[in-house]
């Protein structure tokens, strides 16, 4: 029997296209259906890669009796978490709300306009430690439903008025906890407030106070913070990164790299493959949840890369160079995009790829071999993990590298002939910028242009097919002329007090920036894709976020204005269709609130889960555009949407590590760079180098050979160079490169930092000393 979910483009969804439970998609389908048969909808939320979403599938799901109830007495709507993170963040919000807790599979009954009265997440098919049973539920709700169903409505009334209630700030879950919606209250949209709240001033007190709180959490023996289970604290590690490189506070180095550390050695580091799984079930790191993810593993490339720029540590390039092979070697699609994760289970069973015996090691190896390697990656004959298996870790270093390779090379190729565990191959947006952006910068940083290739490929894919341009309106009109005020001072030609940028060119092409940084087409993007046909559901505030963060970062590695200009795009329907009305934003775009979500609450969420939240994601792209634009709209923007994550700073800093490793970028100015030269000349290349190798917090970098001057430009009006003078089109010219020379016909690098500029150098040696590049 199939169902449904055949023709779905979610791999989550199709992995349940043969259960008995007659599914349905969400969509006004399924909730017209209830109505007319009314009854209730049972929402069923999880993902690809959640173990116990599998288990709670094969328990219940493909249980012919347990279908057949569900059928007769709900409408079942399966749905894919992170194809539709709004739906997931209302229910789980309620389901917080309800029941004091949160995590998937989350089982969600609403009535049929889609208020939710009564949540939970797994059921187990008998009662088991107080737990009721998924068959008594849903006995219990049909049973309600029938016979008492005003205090039914009574309930979905209160959830209802309780997420109506004004927002009154964010109260994130505990973040020892998977991260989920903390604010039950959180509003749906009344538009803008009469008087906006103050701006949270971010200053070095602030993130003093921040760390301080951060600091009592921290595991100093094991690493990490809190106990078990313990997560990559990715977002943090991050703003620790910055917060050295702004301060040279050697303290905050040491917290991130003691973390990093225990994490590579851990067994939550595949020590065989690269990358890293979801979470370790101990403190110690050793034994981890086995899926892996795409989000992890692109922030912890970030965060190694950026630890190895800091320090130079051969094992933060170790880690950095296995994460980022296993991300182009494990989880690019044939269409150049990246899939969302592994799952935790092989032929049902948990870890069965990773996990080893001695026994097993002398197999591959032999038995010489095969000891050293048992000594070396603690593989036991009590085992670590299940049934006397071990999860190789690396507590120590090998004293022969060259060996250690070769021993790793055969038992990787040994492991890929075991069964592979499932792969969700669903590209989506924000994932995907993710990676752009961490890949392109490792791939700067390591000298390896593969790396590279395929950040570009990937945002290739984004740009070409989940990206689409927000026409104007049939009313035919064409967008404003760029606005000279919209210009910070200092856009000048490289020292201070120099004559601004002229702004005043003529309108450029579609989503290229002006002047004042906007422009001219928004771009709209799709969550995901899948096999290069993109889904329905429309992008989410971290889409927007991410992708244009990742474009920014590939611009700053690349030197193609093209990604630039898609980046303002993006960040122009941010500001335009996100908004608040209180100096934030909503997760959802106005226009594309889904409106069975929109009578309860639309989706905001300002803390970071594993992720960065939308709010701090955007506000660190508009930092970056800013300084690339000289755009003090964007600017003010990034300021504005920092207020509110930052709030949660203090007490919750697990919660806002993204927002604080922003606000180092904003405290360090952020420091801009100009490379001026032609492509080909290893001096151009040299500063260029140099430039990305800082450690400097939120660092903007743009290089390309010399725009034409003003007074070189066609007649017409036009802005291409004149024949022969290797201008680049001044359309993909990002404002930072504008009007700045080469220096007695040599390349140079234009230094500035808050809006006011070094002279420029041409010299790899003093660029290096003016952005503390090792």
């Amino acid at each position: 029997m199939t169902n449904r979910l055949t023709a779905s483009t979610s791999p989550y969804l199709r992995q349940h296209a043969d259960n008995p439970v007659d599914w349905w998609e969400w969509g006004d389908d399924a909730f017209a259906e209830a109505r007319r048969r009314d009854v209730p909808l049972l929402v069923s939320v999880g993902y690809a890669a959640c173990h116990w979403c599998h288990v709670m599938a094969h328990e219940s799901f493909e249980d012919d009796a347990t279908a057949a109830f569900m059928n007769a007495h709900f409408v079942n709507v399966k749905v894919d978490r992170e194809e539709r993170p709004d739906v997931d963040a209302v229910y789980m919000a309620a389901t917080q709300a309800l029941t004091g807790q949160g995590g998937w599979p989350m089982t969600v009954f609403t009535t049929p306009e889609g208020t939710p009265f009564f949540c939970g997440t797994y059921f187990p098919p008998r009662p088991v430690h107080g737990v009721p049973s998924f068959p008594e539920v849903l006995a219990g709700i049909a049973a309600a439903w029938q016979t008492r169903r005003e205090e039914v409505d009574a309930t979905a009334t209160t959830i209802r008025d309780a997420f109506a209630a004004p927002r009154s700030g964010p109260a994130p879950a505990d973040a020892t906890a998977p991260h989920v919606n903390g604010d039950p209250r959180a509003t749906v949209d009344h538009g803008a407030p009469l008087v906006a709240a103050p701006a949270t001033v971010v200053d070095d007190a602030l993130l003093d106070r921040a760390l301080g709180r951060l600091l009592v959490s921290q595991d100093r023996v094991l690493g990490g913070f809190g106990g078990a289970p313990k997560f990559p604290p990715s977002t943090v590690l991050e703003w620790l990164l910055r917060r050295h490189a702004r301060t040279g506070d050697a303290r905050t180095l040491a917290v991130a790299e003691h973390t990093l550390e225990a994490m590579a050695r851990g067994g939550i580091h595949d020590q065989l493959g690269g990358g890293f799984a979801r979470y370790a079930v101990d403190a110690t790191w050793t034994v981890p949840h086995f899926e892996k993810m795409l989000y992890d593993n692109a922030l912890l490339l970030r965060a190694y890369a950026h630890w190895w720029r800091s320090t130079g540590s051969p094992l933060a390039r170790h880690v950095a160079t296995g994460t980022a092979d296993w991300l182009v070697r494990d989880l690019r699609t044939a269409e150049g995009g990246f899939a969302s994760s592994l799952d935790a289970d092989t032929d049902g069973t948990e870890g069965a790829t990773y996990v080893w015996t001695p026994a097993e090691l002398r197999e591959v190896l032999g038995d010489e071999d095969g000891a050293w390697a048992a000594a070396l990656l603690d593989v036991t004959d009590t085992g670590t993990f299940e049934h006397g298996t071990s999860v190789p870790t690396l507590h120590t270093d090998p004293d022969d590298e060259d060996r250690a390779a070769s021993v790793r090379a055969r038992l990787l190729a040994h492991r890929a002939t075991r069964a592979q565990p499932g792969r969700d191959d669903k590209v989506v947006s924000a994932w995907n910028g993710l990676a752009v952006a961490a890949l392109a910068e490792a791939g700067a940083l390591l000298d390896r242009p593969d790396w590279v290739d395929a950040a570009v490929a990937a945002a290739t894919l984004l740009v070409d097919l989940h990206v689409r341009p927000d026409l104007p309106t049939s009313s035919g009109t064409t967008p404003v002329a760029p606005r000279s005020d919209d210009t910070a001072p200092g856009r000048d030609s490289g020292t201070p007090g120099g004559a601004p940028t002229d702004h005043g060119t003529p309108a450029t092409p579609a989503s290229a920036p002006n002047g004042d940084g906007r422009a001219d087409v928004p771009l709209r993007l799709v969550r995901a894709s899948r096999d290069g046909v993109a889904g329905a559901a429309a992008g989410v505030l971290e889409d927007y976020a991410d992708v244009a963060e990742g474009l920014l970062a590939l611009a700053a590695v690349t030197g193609d204005g093209r990604w630039a200009r898609h980046a303002g795009g993006l960040l122009r329907t941010v500001l335009d269709r996100f908004p608040d009305g209180d100096g934030g934003f909503y997760d959802t775009a106005d226009d594309e609130t889904d409106p069975v979500l929109a009578r309860l609450r639309r989706p905001h969420d300002p803390a970071d889960g594993p992720t960065p939240s939308g709010q701090a994601a955007a506000a660190g792209a508009l930092l970056t555009y800013a300084a690339l634009t000289g755009s003090t709209r964007h600017r003010e923007a990034a300021e504005r949407a920092l207020a509110e994550p930052l709030r949660i700073a203090v007490p919750h800093p697990r919660a806002a590590g993204w927002a604080l490793a922003v606000a180092e970028a904003l405290l360090d100015g952020p420091r801009e760079v100009a490379v001026v030269g032609r492509a080909d000349d290893e001096r151009t290349r040299a500063l260029h180098r140099v430039a990305l190798r800082s450690p400097a917090p939120g660092l903007v970098v743009a290089v390309g050979p010399p725009a034409a001057p003003p007074d070189a430009r066609p007649a017409d009006g036009g802005t291409s160079a004149p024949a022969g003078a290797g201008a680049p089109d001044l359309d993909l010219v990002v404002p930072l490169l504008r009007d700045r020379p080469v220096v007695d016909g040599r390349p140079a690098a234009y230094v500035c930092r808050g809006f006011v500029c070094d002279r420029p150098t041409t010299s790899p040696e003093d660029l290096a000393a003016a952005l503390g590049t090792r």
